[in-house]
């Protein structure tokens, strides 16, 4: 899987390298040999820009996983990205330098960030800037395996039982703990029924974790879900994981 993914890696980069990095890249050069433009950039995102880091952050997932399900949670962070703040072709080139990042490729890494016009502030791509001064937030798990890691048996199925046998959807009315994972990373569980509606999901999670609901984005198999749709119009699983993205504000300035 692994060498899989450095193949996918290696095509994304090509990508990156003909539209991202093209014109930022071109800049730099009309700047002489980039330094304007990485002052600029240092700049406009308000800090330093460090070289990045080979080291990735430590984490231990809330519930042990197996490579495969690491990567479907990694899939589905990157399938849903776009729709956070920022521009889609700064998410493309974050998500290769991570992938460049996993195959030990860091020369490789830090050049799509830098001909992304892209700024590390520490040196990890937890944390960016765009040249425009937007910020970019990648959890951990998009960087690093868990500490607690399940290794799979070659020939294997998937180790976790709810994969191997999804278990049923619930009657309508009876209630059960829903997993959502906000795009923090953070997993929550909201009591629902599969008669609930997003729009009520949504005033729930509010509810309990002080989240407003006009900032949730909630998807789940890659669709975003209106506040119409109830549960059982999603074909959802007892343990599937939705996806709630949310998007906050900017917090108010003062002249």
């Amino acid at each position: 899987m692994w060498q899989a993914n450095c193949t996918r890696m290696h095509n994304i980069a090509d990508w990156i390298s003909g539209t991202v990095m093209g014109g930022c890249v071109g800049r730099n050069q009309m700047d002489g040999h980039g330094t304007t433009g990485s002052a600029t950039r240092n700049k406009k995102s308000g800090g330093r820009n460090e070289p990045l880091r080979k080291e990735g952050p430590q984490w231990k997932s809330e519930f042990p996983m197996t490579e495969g399900q690491l990567r479907s949670k990694r899939d589905e962070f990157w399938d849903t990205a776009p729709a956070f703040d920022g521009r889609k072709e700064i998410w493309d080139a974050l998500r290769a330098a991570a992938l460049a990042v996993e195959c030990n490729d860091l020369g490789l890494a830090q050049a799509i960030v830098d001909g992304a016009c892209i700024t590390l502030p520490h040196g990890s791509l937890t944390e960016s800037y765009d040249e425009l001064g937007n910020r970019y937030q990648l959890p951990a798990y998009t960087l690093a395996l868990p500490v607690n890691l399940l290794t799979e048996t070659t020939g294997s199925k998937d180790l976790s039982p709810a994969t191997e046998n999804p278990a049923p959807p619930p009657p309508p009315e009876q209630e059960f703990q829903l997993r959502v994972r906000l795009s923090s990373g953070k997993d929550l569980r909201l009591t629902a029924t599969m008669a609930d509606s997003i729009g009520e999901l949504k005033k729930r999670l509010q509810k309990q974790h002080e989240i407003d609901a006009a900032h949730q984005r909630w998807f789940f198999s890659g669709k975003l879900l209106t506040d119409k749709t109830r549960l059982q119009d999603t074909k959802i699983q007892k343990d599937f994981v939705v996806q709630v993205i949310v998007n906050q504000p900017p917090a108010a300035t003062t002249g």
